[in-house]
């Protein structure tokens, strides 16, 4: 496996764990409907960078599409996650754009 499609694959597992957190840490905050659009989108997000991972490191013919289609969830999910001041909010979007960056890079 190369270095790349390693990297990619650890930006992807990384980024899913993230948005889990902050999934869970959006249900603990005061005005949990004001974060039903982050929690949607962090699930959203981290399920498809869990395939993306999965399909890359099984070597699939659709990865690097699938790739694509996972940095832009993860563009979503930052720009979302950037509205909120929540830390784990801003943490979430900081990883959702490094995993974006490392899917379009795979996707090219």
């Amino acid at each position: 496996m190369n270095s790349d499609l390693q990297a990619c694959i650890q930006a992807c597992n990384a980024c899913a764990l993230t948005c889990e957190h902050c999934a869970s840490a959006c249900l603990q905050e005061n005005d949990v409907e004001a974060m039903a659009n982050c929690i949607r989108l962090d699930r959203d997000c981290a399920d498809m960078c869990r395939m993306a991972a999965a399909l890359m490191a099984r070597g699939s013919d659709y990865a690097m599409t699938f790739c694509e289609l996972c940095g832009q969830v993860c563009d979503d999910c930052a720009v979302e996650c950037a509205r909120h001041e929540a830390e784990h909010c801003q943490r979430c979007a900081a990883q959702c754009r490094e995993c974006a960056e490392a899917c379009r890079s795979m996707a090219a």
